[in-house]
């Protein structure tokens, strides 16, 4: 076991504290994984919230079972498949599912092509002064929605609220104290703590600024999502394989309808191929195994296709593995992937009772940007150790990583008809490029650091351990 997890990949916590590590895990996915069908199908008649936490938690579960449940990592809907996912609801249930298709047969061409000629081509195409500065912009990239979040501006740039900021700074403070200077209970479930506290600050909040005093300004939770418990509609899921055979393929338009979903799916699986390579390797470092060797990467590829195939037969999305999954592995120092399978069936049980769907949907988008800062945080500081032995002295070197941060952080995107190339995988296709006509020579070096006292490998680095003092 690598130092600094409390719990090794396959090492099985107590169940009860494993049910509250799922729920950590839960509540990190939650928010992004509800609101991809929210921005795909903005009228809800094909894709639902209830659905797409149904899909997720059945994606996460094939990943597993293909991954022989040592990658600890959960599947939620991809945000990269939203335009493609716009285009596929134009033409009912079962271009969705078609769609989904065709992203996964990338995922599996992909996977044949690396089971035959291997993964140590991944290594030398991308080694660390590419794959570090990446992961780290994956992290950099997603600050923005954290704030958006924040500030609670994310749905309407007229709702800026300074007690929102306030109370999301607050739920921030609390994960930290939790998680630095919270007793041994507290450091596991940090993001537990942060959103309950948060929570109630916010209740207080609206119940005397907004429910006693009637400032609109103090409203912070909806309460009224909790009057939806009432319509027995919202307590069945919209399963999109149940819808598609209800509705047959009268909207699929033929052929030509084939090949615009094709297109608008299959270019996409193979950007976000980058990404799926990008966050192993995060997730590798932070475990201390390489996933790209065991299970393999053609493994990886093989449970993110295929689990984003059958999510996506119940939920309508495709799936991919969630960074705010691996900051919450990293924080909290649990690797078990039972934690991930609880969370997943966790995710399919929660879809089905109401009261659960609308509290989470209660849950103020400034507490989710609070408990962001840290779980994005921890991705870009993951990459940036991920090169914190790469020679930046090397001109080489550093050209690389710049034209990687500069380009995607400044938002390159190529389009293509109703293809987008991303701007993570924009830069990090520039960075290879670079890397390839520059071929540095040297591109590590080995800094020896001395330390007076004992050390230990943690989330937060190389850090001394003082030997206590015996009486």
């Amino acid at each position: 076991m690598k130092q600094g997890l409390v719990y090794d990949v396959n090492q099985k916590p107590p169940f009860g504290k494993n049910l509250l590590f799922a729920l950590q895990q839960f509540l990190a996915i939650i928010a992004a994984t509800i609101l991809v069908p929210i921005l795909a199908d903005g009228t809800g008649t094909y894709l639902s919230q209830s659905a797409a936490l149904i899909g997720a938690g059945v994606g996460t579960l094939v990943y597993l079972a293909f991954t022989k449940f040592k990658s600890p990592v959960f599947l939620g809907s991809s945000f990269a498949f939203i335009l493609p996912l716009a285009t596929a609801v134009t033409y009912g249930y079962l271009g969705i599912i078609l769609g989904s298709v065709f992203a996964a047969l990338v995922y599996v061409i992909l996977a044949i092509v690396i089971k035959f000629a291997g993964s140590e081509w991944i290594n030398k195409l991308m080694p660390p002064v590419i794959i570090g500065p990446t992961v780290a912009l994956i992290g950099l990239s997603l600050s923005g929605s954290a704030m958006n979040n924040l500030m609670n501006v994310a749905a309407n740039p007229d709702n800026y609220n300074l007690l929102a900021i306030l109370v999301g700074i607050i739920t921030f403070f609390i994960v930290i104290i939790a998680s630095v200077k919270g007793n041994k209970t507290m450091k596991l479930f940090p993001f537990i703590i942060g959103v309950l506290g948060g929570y109630i600050i916010a209740t207080i909040i609206t119940l005397i600024g907004y429910n006693a005093c009637g400032s609109e300004y103090c409203k912070l939770i909806d309460f009224s999502i909790f009057e939806g418990v009432k319509n027995f509609d919202n307590w069945l899921p919209n399963i999109t394989f149940i819808g598609a055979i209800k509705d047959g393929a009268n909207q699929l338009d033929g052929f030509s309808g084939v090949i615009s979903l094709f297109v608008a799916f299959a270019p996409v699986a193979l950007v976000v191929f980058a990404e799926h390579v990008a966050d192993h390797k995060n997730l590798s470092s932070i475990i201390g195994k390489d996933l790209l060797k065991d299970p393999g990467l053609h493994r990886t590829l093989l449970g993110d296709g295929v689990g984003s195939f059958a999510g996506a037969l119940f939920g309508g999305c495709p799936n991919t593995t969630y960074g705010e999954s691996i900051g919450c592995v990293a924080i909290t120092g649990n690797a078990s992937v039972w934690t991930i399978f609880a969370a997943a069936i966790m995710c399919i049980v929660v879809a089905f009772i109401y009261p659960l769907i609308a509290f989470v949907a209660s849950i103020p988008p400034c507490i989710v940007g609070g408990i962001c800062i840290a779980l994005y945080g921890f991705i870009a500081v993951s990459g940036l150790r991920m090169f914190k032995h790469v020679d930046l002295d090397n001109s080489k070197n550093l050209f690389i990583v710049a034209a990687i941060l500069v380009t995607g952080l400044g938002g390159l995107v190529l389009n293509f008809g109703k293809v987008q190339i991303t701007s993570i995988a924009c830069a990090l296709i520039l960075g290879i490029i670079v890397n390839l006509v520059l071929k540095p020579g040297k591109a590590e070096v080995t800094k020896e650091v001395k330390y007076e006292n004992p050390t230990e490998e943690n989330m937060f680095g190389t850090q001394e351990v003082k030997e206590e003092k015996q009486d």
